[in-house]
């Protein structure tokens, strides 16, 4: 909180993304938005020690113990907007809650992909789920970030921050414009449990359908909130387990042998 360098570095950063707005581009039928959400975060990584050097290690672990606290504010701001559109949210409650046995979905998808790439141990933990910070925290207990598992979430963790709101949002865009679902429904799908992802593909949705801005940042900070709560027993319950025992078949695919508890590189 006393870092007064970030706090300026921020102040500006803001400034300029907002002096720049929303920049849209026709594509075919669609449009991708580019939101200033999406300027400040290349321009922070740009200030990156593997860049311009502006902020060194300490600054961005101190940006780092912010971010939560950043997160919260706008999850209150989103909790004032639930009210008002209840009803539609409760006529639409098993959606949003069924939904999240989409994602599922990144298992049956990252576990082969991540098995045919060569990683082992590390499957687990990158594919299980989109690895935000409930996650991290389950592949922490269960196996612990020391190991083959810990750097496997990391890695999309980090991964997923860096790129994720960038892909968030104009995946929205491109859903909006070239899939026939319901603006609703994709403000729904926008929820997986990571405030800035939905906030950058609720705001491309807003951008392009204006008249129902407050609606689709109901639903996707409805979603958003129940994928946060359920989304880490669907993890514990459902996607750990089948991940594990994908990651066993496919390794017998690949290498022809039983998959090894712990990750070869690791054993004593």
């Amino acid at each position: 909180m006393k870092n007064w360098k970030n706090h300026i570095l921020v102040l500006i950063l803001v400034i300029i993304s907002e002096m720049i707005g929303i920049v849209k581009y026709k594509v075919g039928p669609g449009t991708i938005v580019l939101l200033p959400m999406l300027y400040a975060l290349i321009f922070g990584v740009l200030l990156t020690p593997k860049f311009l050097k502006i902020v060194n290690d300490k600054d961005m672990k101190d940006a780092g113990t912010l971010t939560t606290v950043s997160l919260m504010l706008l999850m209150a701001r989103y909790g004032t907007m639930i009210g008002p559109t209840l009803p539609k949210i409760i006529q639409s409650s098993p959606a949003l809650i069924l939904q999240e046995f989409g994602n599922i979905g990144t298992v049956f998808f990252g576990v082969p992909l991540a098995v045919m790439l060569g990683l082992k141990r590390e499957t687990i933990g990158a594919a299980h789920s989109i690895a935000r910070e409930p996650n991290v925290a389950l592949i922490s207990d269960v196996y612990g970030l020391e190991g083959a598992e810990g750097r496997g979430v990391m890695g999309v963790y980090i991964c997923g921050t860096v790129f994720g709101t960038i892909f968030f949002g104009i995946l929205a865009s491109f859903c909006a414009a070239y899939l026939p679902l319901h603006p609703y429904s994709l403000a729904m799908a926008s929820g997986v449990g990571s405030a800035s992802m939905m906030t950058a593909a609720v705001g491309s949705l807003s951008a392009m359908y204006p008249d129902m801005k407050d609606t689709l940042a109901a639903f996707g900070a409805a979603s958003n909130m129940l994928s946060g709560l359920d989304g880490l027993y669907m993890s514990l319950w459902i996607s750990l387990p089948l991940t594990e025992w994908l990651y066993k078949r496919f390794y017998r695919i690949k290498y022809g042998v039983e998959a090894p508890k712990v990750n070869p590189s690791e054993e004593a």
